[in-house]
């Protein structure tokens, strides 16, 4: 067939589309049907080329109803251009998407062919599963602290005069670390929603990263880890950062904290700066590695997927894949590899600089 542009022949067959294709002529009989179509259909080509399009490709919508009798292509209403995308059923209850384009000779003439396409659901039903997955993985997150707070509450409801204050403290602050939970998970869901869409905003501002970074670690000595095993290392005065700082608290409290639950031995914080080079410009490198047992190679390519863990020790599975989805909004990268220690090693680099504005 001739090109957009008329630059030449576009030397493509049937067979080679990705997707399932039928075409019918103007009466309705079948002309083209690709190898992918037979694929999808579990239909030879043969059995379905010169026969009329009803029967060489039955199908039925979810209510049984059958879809060329109720589409009408050859003689419905002459303004309608075709069929968007929808599950249909083959005989034997198989699922399959189909969209149709009614070609016309001129505006509001009859059809002159027929172009259906088929695609199987197996992409669907693996994003369905995966939806499924997320669901059930948070909503069992969600039960374990929600049955804390409702036990304490009830409990302190009940016997609130028998307790000392020191042990309405205690339950007080259980619950509060329990809400902090439900609160994290919640956000850790509505991110996953924004990186899936592409509608994760960022608000920047400058950024101290080696303060953020201080801060993190502050936190975690007291939070009861020993102060001896964090070994933090700055390279040289470091670039500014134009980056959301609570976006990049994510990203360092997820890795730190990954380090700390799934590591051993010394977790060690390196920061430098990136050289600009021909192909990237002045950035901000952030290495956390620990001297635990580390990530099979095997397993390695899977770490930023949802729900991989590392090991048994509880944790959603979402934390590193949304560590991913926060340095690539920002422009950055983020790799994982083997610490000299033998444990895990993730590093990530965002661009540096701040606006002309701001300097």
């Amino acid at each position: 067939m001739d090109t957009a542009s008329g630059a030449g022949q576009l030397d493509l067959r049937p067979d080679d589309l990705p997707d399932g294709l039928v075409i019918a002529n103007r009466l309705g009989l079948v002309t083209c049907f690709n190898a992918e179509a037979a694929r999808v259909t579990g239909r030879r080509p043969a059995e379905a080329l010169g026969r009329p399009i009803e029967r060489a490709l039955p199908l039925e919508d979810p209510d049984g109803r059958q879809w060329w009798r109720v589409t009408n292509p050859y003689r419905g209403l002459a303004t309608r251009s075709g069929q968007p995308e929808r599950n249909l059923l083959l005989p034997g209850g198989q699922e399959v998407l189909v969209a149709a384009r009614y070609v016309r000779s001129r505006p509001g003439g009859p059809v002159h062919r027929l172009v259906v396409t088929l695609r199987g659901t197996d992409a669907r039903r693996r994003t369905e599963r995966s939806n499924a997955e997320l669901i059930a993985t948070v909503a069992h997150e969600l039960r374990s602290p929600l049955t804390s707070v409702k036990g304490f509450t009830a409990t302190m409801l009940d016997k609130w005069d028998r307790f000392t204050d020191e042990q309405k403290r205690l339950m007080l602050q259980t619950v509060d670390g329990d809400a902090d939970r439900v609160t994290r998970l919640i956000t850790e869901l509505l991110d996953i929603s924004r990186i899936d869409s592409g509608r994760l905003e960022l608000r920047r501002q400058p950024v101290r990263l080696d303060e953020a970074v201080r801060r993190h670690v502050k936190t975690m000595i007291n939070g009861g880890h020993r102060a001896d095993r964090f070994d933090l290392r700055v390279d040289g005065p470091l670039p500014g950062l134009w980056a959301d700082p609570d976006k990049i608290d994510q990203v360092l409290g997820n890795l730190l904290e990954n380090a700390v639950r799934h590591g051993a031995g010394t977790v060690t914080i390196e920061m430098q700066r990136v050289p600009p080079s021909r192909t990237r410009q002045e950035g901000m490198a952030v290495t956390v590695s620990d001297e635990g047992p580390g990530i099979p190679e095997e397993a390695m390519h899977r770490v930023f997927t949802r729900f991989w863990r590392g090991s048994e020790r509880g944790g959603t599975g979402l934390g590193l894949y949304i560590v991913k989805g926060i340095v690539e909004a920002h422009g950055g990268t983020v790799t994982v590899g083997r610490s000299t220690g033998g444990g895990a090693r993730f590093r990530f680099i965002l661009p540096a600089g701040t606006p002309a504005f701001l300097s």
